[in-house]
């Protein structure tokens, strides 16, 4: 069977089979996840927000629980896609901002306009540009810089820890 599960900020509802993760429908939608440990729940590459329906997901297992515990972002509707299996429809995600950004051409696209909301970093978190702030050209160079970092190397130094 299959269930229908809503994108947001960006408004789309797309289908996926019954038990199919929620990694498969972002990259059906051309979405920019990064997916570093290949799905296996263990880089939160991949950390979405469920605004509705996280009963009609399975249930978070002992590795995303890790996973999500190192995650700034981190919310109590916090999923990683690539674990969370749709098992019934009235599923809605919220994707972190900067996921359904598929490249700083994007972002480039923005200059001269303000931002409609907090530019976040998609590993750390971190804030690149403030809601309100206008975007300048600097701040393109400054978030070239700060996003151009190996992922793989990122979670395996924080790993060790």
């Amino acid at each position: 069977m299959v269930k229908i599960v809503r994108l947001e900020p960006i408004a789309q509802e797309t289908a996926i089979e019954t038990n199919g993760n929620l990694l498969s429908v972002l990259l059906n939608k051309d979405l920019d996840v990064l997916k570093e440990c290949g799905g296996r729940g263990m880089c939160a590459t991949c950390h979405i927000y469920v605004q509705d329906g996280m009963e009609s997901l399975s249930p978070i297992n002992r590795r995303e629980q890790r996973t999500l515990e190192v995650i700034t972002t981190c919310k109590p509707n916090s999923r990683l896609a690539c674990q969370a299996r749709v098992l019934q429809n009235g599923v809605t995600v919220e994707l972190p901002p900067g996921m359904y950004i598929n490249s700083i051409k994007d972002i480039e696209a923005l200059i001269g306009r303000r931002a409609e909301q907090d530019l976040l970093h998609p590993l750390t978190g971190q804030v690149l540009v403030e809601a309100g702030k206008l975007i300048t050209r600097s701040m393109m160079k400054q978030i070239e810089d700060t996003t151009s970092f190996n992922a793989g190397q990122y979670f395996s130094q924080s790993s060790e820890h």
